[in-house]
């Protein structure tokens, strides 16, 4: 268990508090609520640049990190765009369906994906796109200027880059697991005369 880890549970346990504010928040319109919100987001969302800092300055890489690290990530933004895609008025703005949507697809095509590797290749070998940590950033963006209570006209040109950049990232990645199981020998046509006599 090391200190990168550590700060990434940290992270996973901020989740429930972000959560519960938020709701806390819309139901009572007490700005404490709120304030606690963003604080607990924010603070996750600086604890990613640290665990992955600490990772890699100190060679405190791990298989834990490895899972834990984009889990967190997920977590964290899923559930924020979630909770934020319900009728939160008159206190909050509402994340665009349509950019959910986006995000939950890509994942989800993305776990299967995953999945599929695993088993057919034996090992996923995930290479980070420039794209994939433009659209993370910008899913951090949408959340926080919903709770920052920010121009609602801004609010929807950031959710259309933010879909876009996710959707092109979800290609992207869709491209490297195409190569990884066209590169695999279990991918080739079976010779029906193998195990013939």
């Amino acid at each position: 268990m090391t200190t990168a880890n550590k700060i990434t549970i940290l992270r996973i346990l901020l989740i429930p508090l972000f959560v519960v504010e938020i709701l806390y928040y819309v139901k009572t319109g007490n700005e404490l609520h709120r304030l606690v919100a963003m604080s607990s987001f924010g603070l996750a969302a600086v604890c990613d640049g640290v665990d992955g800092y600490i990772a890699r300055r100190f060679n405190q890489r791990s298989e834990l990190g490895a899972i834990l690290d984009p889990l967190a990530d997920k977590l964290l933004l899923v559930s924020g765009i979630v909770v934020l895609s319900f009728d939160q008025r008159p206190y909050l703005q509402n994340v665009p369906l349509w950019l959910t949507g986006t995000i939950i697809g890509r994942d989800i095509l993305l776990l299967v994906g995953l999945i599929v590797i695993q088993i057919t290749v034996g090992k996923v070998k995930v290479r980070p796109r420039v794209v994939g940590k433009i659209a993370t950033v910008l899913q951090m963006a949408v959340v926080l200027w919903i709770l920052l209570r920010w121009d609602e006209k801004w609010l929807t040109i950031i959710a259309l880059v933010t879909a876009v950049s996710t959707g092109l990232s979800g290609l992207l990645y869709l491209w490297d697991g195409m190569h990884q199981l066209s590169s695999h020998p279990a991918s080739s046509p079976s010779n029906p005369q193998q195990g013939q006599s």
